[in-house]
């Protein structure tokens, strides 16, 4: 992928997102957001090139949001059903979730109801935004907030702080295997 100065192009659109996501406030619904190239949007679509503010020269990534995920649980099994058209470059979903400490993990109950009950009362909690981005060709970049370090100077970012979530992404984008028979 190509680089924006010493920031590739998938970076900044992760980056775009997670100050989006920030000025939108907490407590959200995840986002999932198709990525296509500025000048295969320009292309097919020029009206909508035109209303999102893409300059007519630029080679972006251009994050364009899908339709509603289910609320937090059911998130890697929606997914796992997506599949992308070939205009699609890549993916980039923004989602929220309640960390634990290591120790209060091995006390979470079975039930889901209660687990997230647990959590939410839980005084070791943290809350996390992530936005995680892959394309095709494997590139992975991602963004994480924590509410209690609520500042654009203490987002974390890397190739692949969040792997898991990674990973389902970029499953997206595999071919499904045909059926045995």
């Amino acid at each position: 992928m190509e680089k924006m100065g010493s920031v590739s192009l998938l970076e900044e659109v992760v980056l775009d997102l997670e100050r989006h996501s920030a000025r939108e406030g907490w407590d959200a619904a995840p986002r999932l957001y198709a990525l296509v190239r500025s000048t295969e949007l320009r292309r097919a679509e020029p009206d909508l090139a035109d209303r999102l503010g893409l300059p007519p020269d630029a080679d972006t990534l251009a994050a364009l949001e899908q339709p509603a995920l289910p609320e937090r649980a059911g998130v890697e099994e929606a997914l796992a059903s997506i599949i992308w058209p070939d205009a699609v470059e890549g993916c980039a979903l923004v989602i929220e979730r309640v960390v634990l400490p290591p120790e209060a993990e091995a006390e979470l109950p079975e039930d889901e109801a209660e687990a997230a009950e647990f959590a939410a009362n839980h005084p070791g909690r943290e809350d996390v935004r992530m936005v995680v981005g892959v394309l095709r060709d494997g590139e992975r970049h991602s963004a994480l907030r924590l509410r209690r370090h609520d500042s654009d100077d203490e987002v974390l970012t890397g190739p692949d702080l969040v792997p898991a979530l990674s990973e389902a992404l970029v499953a997206t984008f595999e071919p499904d295997e045909p059926p045995e028979g």
